[in-house]
């Protein structure tokens, strides 16, 4: 007669495989506990204290989001922040898009190459060099496009000095820096989308315009929830860009929560008034991020 095997020796393995990688995680987790949850962690006790980095923080409760409740400075960075995003992102989604649709059918894969190519070195330049350039492109009398216009008897445009301009601006050099990277994402999203779907359409009778309309959108819609996703969180967290540019101005028109962020802590010294944006931003960019998701979600069912 056979001798029944023990489950108890099995069941032990089974729970040392389980946690046999905790080794090899733990590095990682130490390196991702000290450089953002213990500082998100202490952002949010600063939120709740008044701390000005000379002395040490006190406790005041919800004073500084009371506080911001009645702070129209705020307000407008939010409503700036909204805006910049609102014309941000379609462009870095729309514009990718569209270029990988094109660059995909076209038999020249040197063009193609060639164009991905030169639409990503804006992506690997620092946002201080795009920023610079584009300032002096931009300026006054002797700026390019200024030149340009003076050559053609147009008055100058104060692109920079005008609220309208200055943020339309801003949204257009961001959108110029970032759709490189979106259209290398988008290119390889629609080279996975099998060809057999293109030539089964175009046997069907179907256009280019249908061909994208019904398979290359719905086949690119884990990478477009991804780059919506990615386009929003760097969109309310622009600051380089608008504080080497327009610092901020003309009258506060391109202020962003970012920048609301270094004005009240590292000018005005008010840690917990900027630790507060910082939470409430944190917010915003969570709740957007999981809407978005959920809705994309939605459209697939």
């Amino acid at each position: 007669m056979a001798t029944p095997v023990s489950a108890a020796p099995s069941k032990r393995k089974s729970k040392l495989e389980r946690w046999s990688g905790i080794p090899y995680v733990l590095p990682s987790f130490g390196v991702l506990l000290l450089i953002a949850i213990i500082p998100i962690i202490y952002t949010v006790y600063l939120s709740f204290t008044e701390y000005d980095v000379l002395s040490d923080p006190s406790w005041v409760g919800g004073a500084n989001y009371e506080k911001l409740i009645n702070d129209a400075k705020f307000w407008a960075a939010l409503k700036n922040t909204v805006i910049y995003t609102v014309f941000t992102v379609p462009l870095q989604i729309f514009i990718p898009i569209v270029l990988a649709d094109l660059l995909s059918r076209t038999k020249e894969k040197w063009l193609s190459g060639f164009v991905r190519s030169v639409l990503f070195v804006p992506v690997v330049a620092s946002l201080i060099l795009v920023g610079t350039v584009w300032r002096f492109m931009l300026s006054g009398d002797t700026g390019f496009f200024n030149s340009i216009l003076g050559y053609l008897g147009v008055d100058p445009v104060n692109f920079l000095g005008h609220p309208t301009w200055a943020m339309a601006v801003v949204i257009t050099v961001s959108a110029w820096k970032n759709i490189g990277y979106f259209l290398v994402l988008f290119y390889a999203g629609v080279l996975d989308i099998p060809a057999e779907r293109y030539e089964a359409a175009s046997v069907d009778g179907a256009g280019p315009v249908q061909q994208f309309l019904h398979i290359t959108l719905p086949g690119l819609r884990p990478v477009t929830l991804l780059c919506v996703i990615l386009s929003t969180i760097w969109s309310f967290q622009v600051f380089d860009l608008v504080y080497i540019m327009t610092g901020g101005g003309p009258g506060g028109a391109t202020t962003t929560i970012v920048m609301a962020i270094y004005q009240q802590g590292f000018k005005l010294f008010q840690m917990g008034s900027a630790s507060a944006i910082a939470m409430v931003l944190l917010v915003i960019i969570i709740v957007f991020s999981a809407l978005q998701k959920a809705l994309m979600k939605d459209g697939e069912n």
